[in-house]
């Protein structure tokens, strides 16, 4: 055991260093993790989910406008009045123009904007000239005079709809007779095959360059978060580059090369990715523009020179992802297809190492159970079992502490006059006694990487979202919809967010109280009152966070006041003393 460290003659007022200092790096340590949730993140998200419905409520009045009053011309109005084409399957709903290269109406059968299983299904792709813009464009650009489809061309379709079962080719030739010709398929989920072959009828060589850009009008409101990408973000020789609204904004363009990738536009649950032929080298770049008084971004390609001689045919073939970022499904497009880095797309952060195999533990209890919140305790349980060597030694320690207490107030008591002199005392007892008054902390600060992975996991996976516990927590990814402040709901008042302090931030309050009065009450009364401020503290900043979270520290500390309690009862069985 390492030798405990003495005061220097100059901080004759001081505690004990170590548990002081251990004391305040775990307070810095808090408020640095959750600080910023509470005082930076959570007012944000709330002006952003106001002004989506404020939006929401403006797109309606404007619908309801629009059916009474007389039809005016819009922009693009020759493409919108251009016949479309359904897409229909079990998860994907919408439709292709028939005139240009965009795909722009998706709608995700499986998921509202809301718990409410009545609410709208979640939009993903909207076409021009909406406010709320967000569109796929695929196709060629021309290389010299070759005359290529555009925004205007007028396609001939092969079938009426598009689905899993219902390929569909679009076809049009040149003027010079080169026959253009893409075919799309759908496969079960949300992956679209685009095969694009160009066919030379004519006298002369062709050439053309593959091009795909994803676009959208997007009102930056909540800015972005803090430790999760929203925005631009693409795979270019096996590197991601990613890039957020506000740095478009204020940074300008930025441009890329490479080959073997993708380009994509990332939300939190939602992802809509061109990955270019795997043969192909790209430029690609990520922009900002004005369109229609509204702020635009882009991710687009350029892939390189296609020459196709007189008689010849070549083509090329690109995949569209337009749908949720499901952790599995993901997984599995990067390894069927060969797509470096695709579960990228996913923000697993910094500890994704830790963050990844959580979620696939908390899945596989899931699909055990069938509940999310059964599942948190499970693993919580075995994050336990793990750590038991570790919480077993700190436990033994800090009951070890608590049998030395009669022994502490006695030196207290003759050193009372000098502070110093007592606290050398004591390490000497700790030393004697074999007891390291740090251990107790042990357990909590190897709990921190696996809270800041927990946390990632219910905030990013859509898989947590609208995950139900039971009784009144619908949504563990979200916070603890109770406060106390209207009497859990008996009262017809909905306070301000700062005061929504739920049963579950409560409990997990109450069990850390419950856990002190187990623990050995340090020397120093210092040190001491922080300490017993820290269930109120923790309270303040765990009644903004998610339910799920909440319930796994309540899980981990009601485990540990039980291990706390063996051990105890198992000190008394050996006559207060371990050997």
């Amino acid at each position: 055991m390492p030798q405990p460290r003495h005061h220097h003659p100059h901080h004759p007022h001081a505690g004990g260093p170590e548990l002081r200092n251990l004391v305040i790096a775990i307070v810095a340590a808090t408020a640095i993790l959750f600080g910023w949730e509470y005082f930076y993140q959570r007012p944000r998200t709330l002006a952003y989910e106001a002004a989506q419905q404020k939006a929401e409520e403006a797109a309606q009045a404007e619908k309801a406008k629009e059916a009474t009053a007389p039809s005016a011309p819009k922009a693009d109005a020759g493409e919108t009045a251009a016949p479309r084409i359904p897409i229909d399957s079990a998860r994907l709903q919408g439709s292709l123009p028939s005139v240009g290269n965009r795909i722009d109406d998706l709608t995700l059968r499986n998921y509202h904007e809301t718990l409410d299983a009545n609410s709208p299904a979640v939009k993903l792709l909207s076409p021009l000239p909406g406010a709320d813009a967000y569109f796929a464009e695929l196709g060629v650009l021309a290389a010299g005079n070759t005359a290529v489809p555009g925004a205007t061309t007028r396609w001939q379709a092969s079938g009426k709809s598009l689905g899993t079962d219902a390929p569909l080719s679009l076809s049009w030739t040149s003027p010079q007779g080169v026959t253009f010709s893409k075919s799309f398929t759908l496969d079960d989920n949300y992956m679209f095959t685009v095969t694009y072959k160009v066919a030379n009828h004519g006298a002369a060589p062709v050439s053309v360059y593959p091009y795909g850009l994803i676009s959208r009008n997007y009102q930056d409101v909540k800015k972005h978060y803090v430790f999760m990408h929203e925005g631009p973000l693409g795979v270019f020789d096996r590197i991601l580059d990613d890039a957020t609204y506000k740095e478009l904004r204020e940074k300008g363009d930025q441009k890329f090369s490479g080959a073997h990738g993708w380009i994509g536009m990332a939300d939190k649950y939602w992802l809509t990715a061109i990955i270019p032929d795997a043969a192909q080298s790209f430029d690609s770049s990520f922009k900002y523009f004005k369109r229609q008084d509204s702020d635009a971004y882009q991710a687009d390609y350029r892939g390189g020179e296609m020459t196709v001689a007189p008689g010849a045919e070549q083509g090329f073939t690109v995949h569209l992802f337009a749908g949720a970022k499901e952790v599995k499904l993901i997984d599995a497009y990067r390894t069927r297809l060969d797509i470096p880095l695709f579960d990228r797309a996913i923000d697993f952060g910094t500890l994704w190492f830790l963050t990844k195999p959580l979620f696939y533990i908390l899945s596989y209890f899931h699909s055990l159970v069938g509940n999310f919140g059964i599942a948190i305790f499970l693993l919580t349980l075995c994050i336990k079992l793990v750590m038991f060597p570790l919480a077993n030694k700190s436990f033994t320690s800090m009951a070890q502490m608590r049998l030395l207490t009669p022994k502490m107030n006695e030196l207290k008591e003759r050193h009372r006059e000098d502070k110093l002199k007592m606290n050398q005392a004591v390490m000497e007892l700790y030393k004697r006694e074999k007891v390291n008054p740090m251990s107790g902390c042990l357990p909590m600060l190897v709990q921190i990487p696996v809270f800041i992975a927990l946390y990632r996991v219910l905030f990013v996976t859509i898989e947590m979202r609208h995950a139900p516990f039971y009784g009144w927590i619908r949504d563990l990814s979200a916070p603890d919809p109770t406060t106390i402040f209207n009497l859990f709901g008996l009262i017809p008042w909905d306070p301000p967010s700062a005061l929504h302090v739920g049963v579950l931030p409560l409990f997990m309050c109450g069990t850390m109280i419950v856990q002190q009065k187990l623990n050995p009450k340090p020397a120093d009364e210092v040190q001491a009152m922080m300490i017993s401020y820290m269930p109120y503290v923790f309270l303040a900043f765990f009644a903004g966070f998610p339910a799920g979270l909440v319930l796994y520290w309540i899980c981990n500390n009601t485990l540990s006041i039980l291990q706390q309690l063996l051990i105890g009862h198992r000190l008394k069985k050996k006559g207060l003393k371990v050997k």
